[in-house]
């Protein structure tokens, strides 16, 4: 029966194929490829040292063929296909708990805002230990959460193990989970906005993201750092609003296939979150993809400057094929291009400031002179207790900048970023004067 699949399916490629010339030569060749296909498919089935499933071995098959392309194309089992759209799409049923593994149970590292785990009281800490009664212990990771993601509105019933108190059980309800790929902050009068990766719902959190700094700096707002490092990529059309969002008019991307009549351009319309205002883009070596559209989007319009390093390199774009009902495919259809025309496939977006991340150290008393260190420099004459006044704050911010260093590792590429911002906008405040 499978011999006869395969004796089927070139009869359907040579049917498809123009049986003149050239063409009849590559038609019996691929003939005598999909025989030699079917002959060793059947040795193995027959011969392997244990039984395979046929499933598997067509799986393997597929997936060997594509990936053996480049590394981005590859076959996607039905549940791997359902995975990836959980992924893309930017929500789930679930809990809405951030978690992760620790001593064989889930440990909560947070509670989403106003989600399920939320309301029920969840504390970051908790140890779920149960899940509808079903001990955790000997669950991987990703098996425990997707025995907690499910269809909205269904109950489960976790079993918390809480410092200080009795394990107790929670039922908590599924609700619709929206990922947040999209958070900021903001540093001084500088808006900080950091994407994690592209999915459906990146441009309305960064349209959320923008709205509240705005209403949080109103006319102090001097500039925006969009943090894109280890940001892997994600949604083209996600990476293309992104870009639009900050640019008035002019070219994003560009793509081309083997065909060149399938070329695409995507253009920016008019309307910048930003007003204008100076934007810091970070990178590093693990930002891809989507994050390098924007990147060099905003770079070769002089939108924003770029600061970090040198970016991943993934200049190509990948089509999702369904399979109806056996999954889907991920297959390279095209390159991308800047709008300057740059494609940057293994080479990457170069930053317009290099700055590698980098531990400061204080340096040390006497390792330079100032004037007041010289024998008879002459004293200052507004100096008044200087010394006496400066003793105990210097005291504290001692102390404060060793607290902050444990509770959170110094920044040096954000560091950077921020004091440029600063810098360009005390500039532009100068030339208007």
């Amino acid at each position: 029966m499978t011999r006869r699949l395969f004796v089927v399916l070139a009869a359907i490629v040579l049917f498809t194929i123009p049986t003149t010339g050239q063409a009849q030569t590559n038609s019996s060749e691929t003939y005598r490829q999909l025989d030699l296909f079917g002959n060793v498919f059947e040795r193995v089935r027959a011969d392997y040292v244990k039984e395979v499933g046929d499933e598997k071995l067509i799986e393997a098959a597929i997936n060997g063929m594509l990936t053996s392309l480049d590394p981005h194309s590859s076959y996607m089992s039905p549940k791997s296909f359902k995975d990836m759209q959980v992924q893309t799409r930017g929500e789930f049923g679930g809990l809405g708990i951030e978690v992760t593994m620790e001593n064989g149970f889930v440990k909560v590292v947070s509670p989403i805002d106003d989600t399920p785990a939320f309301r029920a009281g969840l504390k970051p800490g908790d140890y779920i230990t149960h899940l509808d009664d079903q001990v955790v212990q000997g669950l991987t990771l990703a098996e425990a959460v997707e025995k907690m993601r499910g269809k909205v509105n269904a109950d489960i019933k976790i079993t918390i193990r809480r410092k200080g108190r009795e394990p107790f059980d929670v039922t908590i309800t599924r609700a619709i989970i929206k990922i947040r790929s999209v958070r900021w902050r903001t540093e001084g009068k500088v808006g900080y906005v950091r994407v994690t990766s592209f999915s459906e719902q990146s441009d309305a959190g960064m349209d959320h993201a923008m709205k509240k700094i705005k209403e949080k700096l109103g006319s102090e707002l001097k500039g925006i750092v969009l943090d894109l490092r280890n940001n892997p990529g994600g949604l083209l059309d996600q990476a293309i609003k992104i870009s639009d969002q900050f640019m008035n008019q002019g070219e994003i991307v560009s793509t081309r296939s083997r065909r060149g009549g399938d070329a695409q351009r995507f253009n920016s319309k008019k309307g910048d979150l930003a007003d204008k205002l100076p934007i810091v883009v970070l990178i590093n070596g693990g930002s891809a993809s989507a994050s390098e559209i924007v990147a060099g989007a905003l770079q070769d319009h002089r939108r924003a400057i770029v600061l970090g390093t040198r970016s991943f390199g993934k200049g190509s774009v990948q089509t999702i094929i369904p399979l109806s009902g056996h999954g889907a495919i991920r297959l390279t259809t095209a390159h991308y291009y800047t709008p300057s025309g740059r494609s940057i496939q293994a080479k990457g977006i170069d930053p317009d400031i290099e700055v590698e991340q980098a531990k400061l150290e204080p340096v040390g008393p006497g390792s330079r002179r100032r004037e007041a260190d010289l024998r008879g420099a002459l004293k200052n004459p507004n100096k008044i207790n200087e010394e006496q006044k400066k003793k105990p704050n210097a005291k504290f911010n001692q102390k404060s900048a060793k607290d902050s260093k444990t509770e959170q590792p110094f920044d040096y590429q954000l560091d950077r970023a921020l004091a440029l911002i600063r810098g360009i906008s005390l500039f532009n405040v100068r030339v208007s004067n």
